[in-house]
């Protein structure tokens, strides 16, 4: 039998793996309701978040799709950061259909 899923506050865990620069910026767009996680849209930044997690939301003029893959436990550097997801889009999803 296995135990309570392990979960983190979403805007702690955006700020950790470094979508966004501050944790009030992160803060701020999950209380404007553009962030969807798992479908389903949220408001309030103390929503839990655990592995197997999807996430929608815009960034950069473009809409993120990530899966969750690990919690993070300090924001440390981007290799570390990276390491928190997977992204679903695709190193390839900022290029045009004619480049």
């Amino acid at each position: 039998m296995t135990g309570p899923r392990a979960t983190e506050r979403i805007d702690k865990w955006l700020w950790h793996a470094r979508f966004f620069k501050t944790r009030s910026l992160a803060t701020a767009e999950v209380a404007a309701g553009h962030l969807r996680l798992n479908g389903q849209k949220i408001g309030k930044p103390a929503h839990p978040v655990g592995e197997g997690d999807t996430l929608t939301f815009p960034q950069g003029g473009r809409i993120r799709l990530i899966r969750v893959v690990a919690l993070g436990t300090r924001r440390g550097p981007a290799g570390e950061a990276q390491a928190l997801y997977i992204d679903l889009d695709g190193p390839d999803a900022t290029r045009s259909p004619l480049e």
